[in-house]
């Protein structure tokens, strides 16, 4: 009787593992401290932003010519679309730390976060920056750190879902099994 086990069955243990791995590296980052500074962070950045853009913002916009103004409440509109998405996946990451969430559910692609849309003119922050001398400065110094903040959140969603989602039937030890089988066919 063979007891050693077959490709198929070494892939699934190998991806399993790794994938225990990747999970286990997820609940290790909800529960670091920088998780806990990053948390911070964003859910500052939110209660900045909503105080300028309900106070004072109010008062910047008001000062504005009509096509600064337009600018001004579509890049407003954009700072608070990419600051919800960052308290939410923040939130999430909080959900399964605290255990209100399960591996599975954290999962789910709705939870993943999206590649940050610039503007039909292509306007990153340091474009917008040159061509809107006219905006308040502390809309655009709100601008360049949510996107800051954005990417980390997206390069650490990547990182941390990227592989779990990667593994799942593409390890090298699956790639290596594939070929192997297809010469043992021989």
């Amino acid at each position: 009787m063979n007891t050693h086990p077959t490709s198929q069955q070494n892939s699934s243990l190998m991806s399993a593992t790794l994938t225990a791995q990747a999970e286990a590296r997820l609940l290790e980052f909800t529960r670091s401290e920088l998780f806990a500074k990053t948390f911070r962070e964003g859910m500052d950045m939110v209660e900045e932003t909503a105080a300028y853009l309900d106070g004072p913002g109010r008062q910047d916009s008001k000062k504005l010519g009509r096509d600064d103004a337009l600018t001004y409440a579509s890049q407003s509109m954009r700072l608070t679309t990419r600051l919800m998405q960052v308290a939410s996946w923040l939130l999430v990451q909080r959900a399964l730390k605290e255990g209100e969430m399960s591996l599975t559910e954290v999962q789910a692609e709705k939870y993943r976060l999206v590649e940050d849309v610039k503007p039909d003119e292509g306007l990153s922050f340091s474009e917008l920056a040159k061509t809107a001398y006219a905006l308040p400065a502390r809309l655009l110094d709100l601008l360049a750190r949510s996107e800051t903040l954005y990417e980390r959140i997206m390069r650490l969603d990547r990182s941390l879902y990227g592989t779990i989602a990667a593994q799942a039937g593409n390890t090298v030890a699956d790639q290596m099994n594939r070929l192997q089988d297809a010469f043992r066919r021989d």
